[in-house]
C-alpha cells in the first residue's frame, strides 16, 4: 500500500516537473485561460517596478499548493521569449509592461487592446518621440526648450521640455531629479508628469499643460488681486507644500514663475529640478537677481541647514506680492542689497531676536545698517484690508527660521477660516475648485477668460519653469 503510494505521489512530482520545465521553456499556457501575465521591464535598473514583483500566473494543471511566484529583471536572456506576434506593449506614467496573451490562435481580447497592438506598429507609443507633436515653441534656455505639444496617443495638449544631452557632460543632474521626484508626486497641485523619452541626443519630459503661471497673471492684473482669489491661490499653494513636505522633499525654488494656473484657476508647483542650479537666464533681470526676491535671509547670509522652512519664506513672500501687487523684497543689486530689504521692514537681526545669526559665514554686524522691525502693514498697507492677513504674512515672514509658521499649520490659520471646510476633507488627487460654490472670482476690469489664451511656459522658462 506505502509503495503504491509512493509511487503515485513520485509520478505526480514527475508530472509537475515536467509541467514547470515546459512552461519556462516555451509559456505553455492552456488555451481557455483568458488571463495576462504582465512583466515589467525598466531600463534604467533591474529592480522591480514600484517595488511590485512580475508575477507568472500558473497553469491550471499545477496543484495550488505549487504555485510558482517568478520574479523578472532584464537581462540579455530571457527564458520566457515569445514569438513577437505574441508580444503588446502597455504603458502606464511610472513603467512599461509587457502583456503577454494566454491565447494560442493570436486573438486579442478586447480588455487588452490599449494605444497599439501588433498589427499596426506605426500606433502612437507612450514613450516614443513620434507619439508628441510640436505645435509651437515657448521658450528656449541654455540647457531645455519647452514646446506646446499634442500627445498623439490621447488628443491632450502636452508641455514638451527637451533637454539636450551632451556627451561628455551626460544627463544633466537637475533634470534626473526633476524626472525622479515629479515620478513619486501625484497631487492636484502638483504638475503631472506624464511620459519620459529618453534618445541619444535628448531627454524629453512630458508634463500635462497649463495655460499661465502666477507670475504673467500677476503681470496681466496689476495692482493686486482679487482677495477671494489670494486666498484661494496660498490655499492650494499651501496644499502643494504640505503634500511634498510630509514626504521630506524641499521644493527651494518658490516663486510665481514657477507656480503655474490652469484656466480653472488651479494652481500647481512646478520646476522641482532647480534647487540651487544655474538657471535659464532671464528677460528682464538677471536669473540671480529674481532668484533672490524670493530667497531666505538665512540663506543670503550663508546657512545650508535646509529645512521645510526655506520654503516657507518664499510663501510668505508670494502672499504678500499677490496681495500689494508688488514684490516684497525686489533687491536689484546683489545679496547686500537683497538683506538690507528685509532687515528695513523686519528688522536687522541679532543674537536675541535670531539666535545663532553671528555664526553664519556672510553675517558681518558692521555692514549691515541697524534697523528696528515694524508692522507689516506699514510696508504693505492692502494687508490690512483683509481680515487677518498681516497675522499670517508675519508668521511667514520671519528672520529667524525655526519660527517660520509650517505648511500644515498655515492651512489651519485663521486666515483661511471663511472657507468650506471640506476643503481640509479632499483627497490629494481632488481639485479644491470640486467643493461647491468654490471657484475664482473676476479679477478687476477684465474677464476670467482672457487669462486662459496665455502660455505658462514663455516667460516661466525664462526663470527655470517647465
Amino acid at each position: 500500500m506505502l509503495d503504491a503510494q509512493s509511487a503515485e505521489k513520485s509520478s505526480r512530482m514527475k508530472k509537475l516537473r515536467r509541467t514547470l520545465s515546459e512552461s519556462f521553456s516555451r509559456i505553455a499556457l492552456k488555451k481557455e485561460d483568458s488571463s495576462l501575465d504582465e512583466i515589467c521591464v525598466t531600463k534604467m535598473s533591474t529592480r522591480n517596478c514600484q517595488g511590485m514583483d512580475s508575477v507568472i500566473k500558473p497553469l491550471d494543471t499545477i496543484p495550488e499548493d505549487k504555485k510558482v511566484r517568478v520574479q523578472r529583471t532584464q537581462s540579455s536572456f530571457d527564458p520566457f521569449e515569445k514569438p513577437t506576434s505574441q508580444v503588446k506593449r502597455v504603458h502606464s506614467e511610472n513603467n512599461a509592461c509587457i502583456n503577454f496573451k494566454t491565447t494560442s490562435a493570436g486573438k486579442e481580447s478586447p480588455k487588452v487592446r490599449r494605444h497599439s497592438s501588433p498589427s499596426s506598429p506605426t500606433s502612437p507609443k507612450f514613450g516614443k518621440a513620434d507619439s508628441y507633436e510640436k505645435l509651437e515653441k515657448l521658450g528656449e534656455g541654455s540647457y531645455a526648450t519647452v514646446y506646446k505639444g499634442k500627445s498623439k496617443v490621447n488628443g491632450k495638449l502636452v508641455a514638451l521640455k527637451v533637454i539636450r544631452l551632451q556627451e561628455e557632460e551626460g544627463t544633466p543632474f537637475t533634470a534626473i531629479r526633476e524626472a525622479s521626484l515629479l515620478k513619486g508626486l501625484k497631487h492636484a497641485n502638483i504638475v503631472l508628469l506624464h511620459d519620459i523619452i529618453h534618445t541619444k541626443e535628448t531627454l524629453t519630459l512630458v508634463f500635462e499643460y497649463v495655460h499661465t503661471d502666477l507670475c504673467q497673471y500677476m503681470d496681466k492684473h496689476p495692482g493686486g488681486l482679487h482677495p477671494d482669489n489670494v486666498k484661494l491661490f496660498l490655499f492650494q499653494l499651501l496644499r502643494g507644500l504640505s503634500y511634498i513636505h510630509q514626504r521630506y522633499i524641499l521644493h527651494r525654488d518658490l516663486k510665481p514663475q514657477n507656480l503655474l494656473i490652469s484656466d480653472t484657476g488651479e494652481l500647481k508647483l512646478a520646476d522641482f529640478g532647480l534647487a540651487r542650479a544655474k538657471s535659464v537666464p532671464s528677460h528682464t533681470y538677471s536669473n540671480e537677481v529674481v532668484t533672490l526676491w524670493y530667497r531666505p535671509p538665512d540663506v543670503l547670509l550663508g546657512s545650508t541647514e535646509y529645512s521645510t522652512c526655506l520654503d516657507m519664506w518664499g510663501v510668505g513672500c508670494i502672499f504678500v506680492e499677490m496681495i500689494q501687487g508688488v514684490a516684497a523684497f525686489p533687491g536689484m543689486k546683489d545679496i547686500q542689497d537683497q538683506l538690507e530689504r528685509i532687515f528695513l521692514v523686519l528688522g536687522t537681526p541679532n543674537e536675541d531676536t535670531w539666535p545663532g545669526v553671528h555664526s553664519l559665514p556672510h553675517f558681518k554686524p558692521e555692514r549691515f545698517t541697524q534697523y528696528s522691525s515694524k508692522n507689516l502693514r506699514q510696508a504693505w498697507n492692502k494687508l490690512s484690508y483683509v481680515n487677518h492677513a498681516e497675522d499670517l504674512a508675519s508668521k511667514l515672514l520671519q528672520c529667524f527660521p525655526k519660527n517660520r509658521l509650517s505648511a500644515q499649520a498655515a492651512l489651519s490659520h485663521e486666515y483661511f477660516s471663511d472657507l468650506p471646510p471640506r476643503l481640509w476633507e479632499l483627497t490629494d488627487m481632488s481639485s479644491i475648485f470640486t467643493v461647491p460654490n468654490v471657484r475664482l472670482q473676476l479679477e478687476v476690469g477684465e474677464s476670467m477668460r482672457v487669462f486662459g489664451k496665455y502660455n505658462s511656459y514663455g516667460k516661466g522658462l525664462s526663470n527655470s519653469k517647465h
